[in-house]
């Protein structure tokens, strides 16, 4: 069974889309048992954004990092409850991420479990490129120190390897469809931030 858990997370890394550094640790902990503190919390799972990050005059760029924001809320969202149902998942990011998010909240339900808390995310200097689709990428911090897996039943912290990155380089790449921004791929990146 660890054997398994390990592969999971080896090609979880590897792949580092959708759901960012969570992914590698459902993987690595989906045969885990729970152990530690009580950690539930009645705090609304809504993603922090850094106060600088939305600091931007283009509104065009403003749009790009309320999108990605409104992208990592709904997720946040997702993974407090293993589901995607009731959140605006599929209203900010395409089906080619969702399919990757879908795939996280499946081994969570599988898993029992669920997060709790919040990640902060600090996304900064998209850029944008115009076209027929016009396209942006950004890069952020996802700092994910206050968003903790749990047993969803006994409502304990899921232990996690100490090797994880716990705040990482992300980079998100959107396409605007229409009026609005839409996540297309999201990539976690194997270093700090």
């Amino acid at each position: 069974m660890k054997r398994r858990a390990h592969h999971s997370a080896v090609h979880f890394r590897k792949t580092a889309t959708a759901s960012l550094a969570l992914c590698a640790a459902l993987a690595l902990t989906a045969c885990s048992s729970s152990d530690g503190k009580d950690e539930a919390s009645d705090e609304s799972p809504t993603v922090t954004q850094s106060p600088t990050a939305s600091a931007s005059a283009d509104p065009e760029e403003t749009a790009v990092l309320a999108a990605y924001t409104q992208s990592w809320e709904a997720q946040t969202k997702a993974y407090a409850k293993a589901s995607s149902a009731g959140t605006d998942l599929r209203k900010t990011t395409t089906l080619r991420a969702l399919g990757l998010i879908e795939q996280d909240l499946k081994t969570m339900r599988k898993a029992g479990q669920v997060t709790i808390g919040k990640p902060m995310i600090r996304p900064r200097d998209p850029k944008m490129t115009d076209g027929e689709i016009p396209k942006a990428t950004l890069t952020d911090c996802v700092d994910t120190t206050n968003w903790t897996l749990i047993d969803k039943a006994t409502k304990k912290k899921v232990p996690l390897p100490s090797t994880r990155l716990v705040k990482y380089v992300s980079t998100a790449k959107l396409e605007k469809w229409g009026t609005k921004w839409m996540v297309t791929e999201l990539t976690a990146q194997p270093q700090t931030c």
